[in-house]
């Protein structure tokens, strides 16, 4: 069972070996948590897989879903897709900042389908519909980030007060492991990608955590359990399939396993932590996109590694497949 929580920094004590000093708390029952997805979308395939796992997860409810860096009408067109088969054309979509025209391997999926298409409410202002989501909530909004963050600096620096409003999970940085879980750490993507912007998110004043390269970087389904996916006959299912065998080639991989799911543990730790070690550690972001660990950086939650990845492995598939 995935239990709700709200993680509350207490004080006093201090935790061995830096882990974090942290209270869990049930969330109200039947009250779902209120999230924003910003995702780079139609780049790496983990987004996509992502998005299904959040879609059919009930712990969460899904405000408004962003593309961020490059093409992100391309990406938004691959995001409406998706929630027309998922028949949530409730949610919103916000278009991001366009920084460049570059689209990826999964245009081929939605090369027939408009934006214009989508009967929910699309947001040109990608950045002033997350604004204003967080800032019209009556409730605090955690906001999933699974990509680069100039969308997420950008609304900052616009409206600072977003960061007293919410909270940040992010799929971020290498602490002690690059990756395939390589001791040597790395320049991780959505870090590296725009530095400048992440040392902006990574010193706001808001509650913040991450799955660095050290947890999510482990993250794949083999075996029975991919199986269990790639067969499953709903909608949702076959069109994450369509979309993983698209950005794969149509090779022979994506009829045996799941490339890395880095994402995944990011929409998992919006909703819960049960599964991971958390520690709570200084982190600053370098000019190069290091995330090194500085005791005088902003304090922030890393899940460092995995309790029970199995059983998050089991978790991803039942969410995928309902």
């Amino acid at each position: 069972m995935v239990s709700l929580w709200l993680g509350i920094p207490c004080s006093g004590t201090q935790q061995p070996k830096g882990e974090c000093s942290m209270v869990t708390k049930a969330a109200p029952a039947g009250k779902p948590i209120p999230v924003i997805l910003d995702t780079d979308i139609g780049t790496d395939i983990d987004d996509t897989w992502a998005l299904v796992m959040m879609l059919n997860s009930p712990e969460l409810d899904v405000r408004l879903i962003v593309t961020d860096t490059d093409d992100t009408v391309y990406r938004a067109r691959i995001v409406a897709k998706i929630l027309q088969i998922a028949g949530r054309t409730d949610i919103p979509i916000g278009v991001g900042l366009q920084l460049s025209q570059q689209r990826g391997p999964q245009e081929p999926w939605v090369k027939d389908y408009d934006l214009a298409q989508y009967p929910g409410p699309v947001h040109h202002d990608g950045v002033g519909a997350l604004i204003d989501t967080i800032m019209d909530s009556s409730d605090p909004v955690t906001l999933i980030s699974i990509g680069p963050v100039p969308n997420i600096s950008a609304a900052l620096a616009r409206e600072p007060r977003i960061a007293a409003r919410a909270r940040f999970v992010g799929m971020h940085g290498s602490i002690r492991r690059g990756y395939d879980g390589s001791p040597q750490i790395a320049a991780e993507y959505n870090v590296k990608r725009y530095p400048q912007s992440c040392q902006q998110i990574f010193t706001a004043p808001w509650e913040m955590t991450i799955t660095p390269l050290d947890t999510c970087g482990l993250v794949r389904l083999r075996g029975d359990k991919y199986a269990r996916v790639r067969d499953c006959k709903r909608p949702l299912a076959q069109a994450l399939i369509e979309n993983y065998r698209t950005w794969a080639g149509y090779k022979e991989v994506a009829e045996q396993e799941s490339s890395v799911l880095f994402d995944t543990v990011a929409v998992y730790l919006a909703m819960a932590q049960d599964l991971l070690t958390i520690e709570r550690l200084g982190v600053r972001v370098t000019d190069e996109g290091f995330t090194v660990l500085d005791d005088r950086a902003k304090q922030i939650n890393c899940a460092t590694e995995w309790k029970d990845l199995l059983a998050f492995e089991d978790l991803l598939v039942e969410r995928l497949t309902r």
